[in-house]
């Protein structure tokens, strides 16, 4: 809506579209599970790799190898341009991060191959921006991407920006469900990431803080050391919180 109180339609139409596109791949997803139950699949990993690429067609008998098809068979790439194969280069950064779950989705799957990448894209949406686009729902397999990115790339400086994002996506709409999908490889990325964010912590408040200047007074010394002591109070409290809603124990 506008300064004045109009409707804008710009924002509606984009508002629409990401909704039809979030109900398409829902629909999808659901009927790649029921597929993946009635041809009775001997593992999760099966199961889970059926539901991914929901999105996908199967190439058809005039699709040959080696010519030039103008038949789109992936879907999420049909805003791109496909690129010549000897052009092929993984973007360093996307030109415009995604505002809503179709546009993050068709990102993560097309644009970010690596997993430095996906690390670096979560960084800069923040936990914020990912509980706004996630709010109605959290694509399937996406928790469990999202905690084995985080667990291989975790570092120090990043451990704020990460109990935030954390955070956010415990909020979202059937997060238990999600948690219960996880692979256990997925659930092992989870335990791993929370042992890391608990041993920083515990090396920066025993090693990180910087020493006092000499000559000050004893009262600002204690007065220091009392917020930090609550500021580490708080962020364990957090980190054990978030350990429950993950199921660390």
């Amino acid at each position: 809506m506008e300064a004045d109180g109009a409707l804008d339609p710009v924002a509606l139409e984009r508002e629409l579209r990401a909704a039809v596109a979030a109900d398409e791949r829902r629909e999808r997803e659901n009927d790649a599970k029921l597929r993946a139950v009635r041809q009775r699949v001997p593992s999760y990993e099966e199961f889970r790799n059926i539901v991914l690429a929901s999105h996908l067609k199967p190439l058809e008998k005039k699709d040959k190898m080696g010519k030039r098809r103008n038949v789109l068979w992936n879907p999420c790439a049909a805003h791109a341009k496909a690129p010549q194969a000897s052009d092929v280069e993984i973007p360093q950064e996307l030109d415009q991060l995604p505002r809503t779950s179709a546009e993050f989705y068709r990102d993560w799957r097309r644009c970010l191959k690596s997993r430095k990448e996906k690390y670096q894209l979560l960084l800069e949406l923040g936990g914020k921006a990912l509980g706004g686009i996630f709010q109605a729902d959290l694509g399937f397999g996406l928790l469990g991407e999202f905690l084995t990115v985080l667990a291989e790339n975790v570092c120090h400086e990043d451990r704020d920006a990460i109990l935030q994002i954390l955070q956010s996506l415990s909020g979202t709409k059937r997060f238990g469900l999600n948690m219960d999908l996880l692979s256990e490889p997925e659930k092992e990325s989870s335990r791993d990431l929370f042992r890391k964010l608990r041993s920083m912590s515990r090396d920066y408040w025993t090693t990180g803080q910087p020493s006092s200047p000499a000559g000050c007074e004893a009262e600002r010394e204690a007065h220091a050391m009392d917020s930090s002591l609550q500021k580490e109070a708080e962020e364990e409290r957090i980190v054990v919180e978030l350990m429950k809603c993950y199921q660390v124990n």
